[in-house]
């Protein structure tokens, strides 16, 4: 079954989730809906250390770098990401509403099913209190590190950090299929299933086209301060887009990545600095997908997105996500607890949400690292100028 691949896994999940919804006894929806329910709660409960362990990992690891060029490149890779965002919302609010029915998700024909026994567990902090201590304790090691040749702290957040992302890869990932089946099993008994289904594939074509549109974009820039042919430059990031295509992780990537950068001219020595760096913190491919599924889903609720609201979302999940590029799927788990806390998603919101982000992850992760070429050569079209001018 893992050999399928987690695509086609969620697939089958769906497809056993509608047809035991729509034609088994209800005994076995209710089953496999309470295995849905505890899941839930654990991923609720998961969130907070999934932030803590990314992000406060993800700052302290940098360690005594370049400072300048450091902040140069996080703002802009934090730029790139909040512009993504934002321009994402705008377009997907005004063309995600052209097909899809508002409030298909509201009320199904039937009634849900309900698990046979239910379970709380809740997070041992909200998500902002997450995100303030996995910067204090992040900034705080980062800095001791400076003072000390050793820190434990270090030592122990690098393997908190790898308690997540076991748990992610042996836990979260491998039972997502059966969570979803769960849903769709309830969405089939409520009459949503096929709804939610034909929405699927159009939003999909929409965050595709709106990756594309935004590289191109970010080339165009970075074109015209390298003076380089953005196109030509594009072609030379395709051996880095379609391995992350294949990896769905930005850092599997770097190797393909460092190589196709550097043929767009840009310096050894900022392309070994950058890059890896990029990697990490660079993330305007998943926040595009993210927001635009998040759009969808309120649009499916009956909601109506609101940018106040999605603004604040944008900008933490430009914070949120620092590191989780690493692990396949590991954007869309780091930002759960800011899909529930400020988009208010239910379980069963929070269930699409991963439904309709991992099966197009690849596209996501692709996207940043391409886009990690033109941030690259806009870095050393910076370099270049001080450099001449010394």
């Amino acid at each position: 079954m893992k050999s399928l691949g987690l695509v086609p896994r969620l697939i089958l999940g769906i497809t056993a989730g509608i047809l035991t919804g729509l034609y088994l006894p209800e005994w076995t929806g209710r089953a496999l809906f309470t295995f849905t329910h505890i899941f839930g709660e654990f991923l609720s409960y998961i969130v907070p250390l999934i932030i803590i362990g990314f992000i406060a990992a993800g700052i302290a690891e940098l360690g005594e770098k370049a400072g300048k060029l450091l902040a140069g490149t996080a703002a802009l890779a934090y730029g790139s990401t909040l512009i993504a965002g934002v321009a994402t919302f705008f377009i997907a609010a005004l063309i995600i509403p052209m097909f899809i029915s508002g409030g298909a998700l509201s009320g199904g024909e039937g009634e849900g099913l309900t698990p046979f026994i239910q379970i709380s567990t809740p997070p041992i902090m909200g998500v902002m209190s997450a995100l303030v201590t996995a910067f204090v304790f992040g900034l705080g090691i980062n800095h001791l590190r400076h003072e000390r040749a050793k820190t434990t702290l270090f030592e122990f957040i690098e393997e908190v950090r790898a308690i997540i992302i076991l748990v992610i890869k042996r836990i979260i990932i491998p039972f997502l299929p059966l969570h979803i089946a769960g849903i769709f099993a309830n969405m089939a008994a409520t009459g949503e299933a096929f709804e939610t289904l034909q929405v699927f594939g159009r939003v999909f074509i929409l965050i595709i086209a709106i990756h594309l549109l935004y590289l191109i974009s970010q080339y165009t820039i970075a074109a015209i301060r390298s003076g380089k042919n953005p196109f030509v430059a594009l072609k030379n990031m395709l051996p880095a887009y379609t391995t992350a295509l294949g990896t769905m992780s930005s850092a599997a990537t770097i190797p393909v990545t460092l190589q196709s950068v550097k043929s767009n001219g840009v310096s050894e020595r900022v392309t070994e600095f950058v890059v890896p760096l990029l990697a990490t913190i660079h993330l305007a491919g998943s926040t595009i997908s993210l927001v635009a599924c998040s759009v969808a889903v309120v649009i499916l609720s009956g909601g109506t997105p609101e940018f106040s609201v999605f603004l604040s979302y944008i900008m933490l999940l430009g914070v949120t996500m620092i590191a989780a590029p690493g692990v396949p799927g590991g954007a869309v788990v780091a930002a759960l607890g800011l899909m529930s806390s400020v988009l208010g998603f239910t379980d069963a919101q929070l269930g699409l949400m991963f439904a309709l982000y991992v099966a197009q992850d690849g596209f996501g992760t692709a996207c940043n690292v391409t886009g990690d070429g033109a941030i690259s050569m806009i870095i050393d079209s910076f370099s270049d100028t001080k450099s001449a001018s010394t």
